[in-house]
C-alpha cells in the first residue's frame, strides 16, 4: 500500500508545453514502475516511501541531463 506522495516541479516551466526536461523526469518515474499524474503545475507520484527514495536519483539525473535548470521534490509521508 502506498505510504508516500512525491510532488515534482521541473523548471523551466512552460504552460501546456512540457519540454524534454519534464518528460525525462516523468519517463524515469514510469520506468521505476510508478503511475504518474501530470498536473498543470506539478507532477505527482504516490507509492511506497522506500521505492520513491530509491528512484529519486534517477529522476533527478534524467531531468538535469535533459535540460532542467531546477527540480523541486516535495516528499510527504502518509502515516494513516
Amino acid at each position: 500500500m502506498p505510504d508516500a506522495r512525491l510532488e515534482m516541479l521541473v523548471e523551466p516551466f512552460r504552460e501546456n508545453a512540457p519540454g524534454p526536461h519534464v518528460t525525462a523526469v516523468v519517463d524515469a518515474a514510469a520506468a521505476a514502475g510508478f503511475d504518474v499524474d501530470m498536473g498543470p503545475f506539478a507532477t505527482t507520484v504516490t507509492a511506497d516511501l522506500d521505492a520513491l527514495v530509491d528512484a529519486a536519483g534517477s529522476m533527478l539525473r534524467a531531468g538535469f541531463e535533459a535540460g532542467a535548470t531546477s527540480i523541486q521534490f516535495r516528499l510527504e509521508r502518509d502515516d494513516r
